[in-house]
């Protein structure tokens, strides 16, 4: 094989891990694979989101498995899903310092796809890559730290400033930046950044199934599935909205939030916990409306539900505004609601009606996604990029 087509693949995130990030870089991983590169992956040992190494891989410093695309090296973390954000770092440090001894040891690719967030696994992946002369890939999700002074977790001050200088190294010491939003693309163009940026959609890789269209008598069932987080206002949209027997609201995942949301026994509302992703796709069936919420409008996040929840045929409700809402009202996939306002989301839910629903038969709603939204495309565009660095 030859040296260009052997990737390394850092992330702070990997399967059995669930959720949309390690969703997508296991995806990416496995299609690199098809493609003919030999990728090896570099992560914690599973912890996430409890925060606790899982069951099988406790007491171990490194374990080595291996994929159909290549390799996975998971390495030593002392995990934590803590508040803290002390506590917090301290995790983040203990997998950047494995990543220093995994450089140290092994013989690593040339290439170097990097999960830039969180920051410092971002930073420690360039600045080792750097060090010994690989050709960087940063891929840019959220854009830390503006993400986190938008959602109240970190305040103008010497410690922002000094994260500000930890983005400006990555961009600038990378090769090719991939964005996931064209706002973080935007964004990134104003540093001393590379000219190659990639626009990288988080569209999910699965076959769904074609959707039944249906006349909708009677009750109608709004679905939220994912993190149950602070981010995501679950429980505080519980507490402020009431749903009625016409309109009711059904909650899958876990999370902070989830022991608050099943301990709330609130009318209408269903807590029914986290479930297997292909289960959760013939759930997701069942319900006529997807809830995509954040507490806060994020510059640069694009929820990754969109893509999944269009892909099913759902409509959607998108409550978290940006350039998520622009994709939502353009491609027609539903409904939107201004970010954080829950007087309007009363009245939307307040005022549902089954007809509203025939302007967004699921069935149009999953073309519409297959045909904008097409993953083999991007990733192919994206391999030929990929190829040239």
């Amino acid at each position: 094989m030859s040296k260009n087509k052997e990737i390394l693949l850092i992330t702070n995130y990997f399967p059995p891990e669930k959720g949309a990030a390690p969703n997508r870089m296991h995806s990416l991983a496995t299609e690199l694979g098809k493609n003919g590169y030999n990728v090896w992956v570099a992560c914690p040992l599973p912890n996430y989101p409890t925060g606790k190494v899982f069951k099988n891989y406790r007491n171990k410093f490194m374990v080595t498995e291996t994929e159909d695309f290549g390799k996975v090296f998971r390495l030593w973390v002392w995990p934590s899903n803590s508040a803290n954000k002390i506590i917090r770092l301290i995790s983040m440090v203990s997998f950047s310092l494995s990543l220093i001894f995994f450089f140290l040891l092994k013989r690593l690719p040339k290439k170097v796809f990097i999960q830039y967030s969180p920051i410092f696994v971002g930073y420690t992946g360039v600045f080792l890559s750097k060090l010994f002369s690989k050709r960087i890939i940063l891929n840019v999700s959220d854009l830390w730290p503006l993400a986190g002074k938008e959602m109240g977790i970190l305040n103008d001050g010497f410690y922002y400033s000094q994260l500000l200088k930890i983005e400006k190294y990555c961009y600038k010491n990378s090769h090719l930046i991939v964005g996931q939003s064209e706002e973080i693309l935007e964004h990134i163009s104003k540093f001393d950044a590379p000219d190659n940026l990639f626009l990288y959609r988080n569209i999910p890789n699965f076959k769904p199934k074609f959707p039944k269209d249906e006349i909708i008598k009677g009750e109608m069932k709004i679905v939220y599935a994912g993190l149950l987080g602070v981010a995501q206002g679950i429980y505080q949209i519980c507490k402020k909205i009431n749903f009625s027997e016409n309109v009711t609201f059904h909650i899958y995942g876990s999370g902070p939030e989830a022991s608050q949301i099943e301990a709330l026994k609130k009318e209408y509302i269903y807590f029914h916990g986290e479930v297997e992703r292909a289960v959760l796709h013939e759930v997701l069936q069942e319900y006529h409306l997807a809830f995509i919420p954040l507490t806060n409008r994020i510059y640069g996040s694009v929820p990754s539900k969109i893509f999944e929840y269009s892909r099913l045929g759902l409509p959607i409700l998108y409550m978290a505004g940006g350039e998520g809402e622009d994709l939502v009202r353009e491609n027609q996939l539903g409904w939107t609601v201004p970010v954080n306002d829950f007087k309007k989301l009363q009245q939307f839910t307040d005022a549902l009606t089954p007809e509203m629903f025939q302007h967004y038969p699921k069935s149009g709603i999953q073309k519409k996604a297959m045909d904008v939204f097409n993953f083999d495309t991007q990733f192919t565009q994206f391999v030929r990029v990929l190829d040239a660095v």
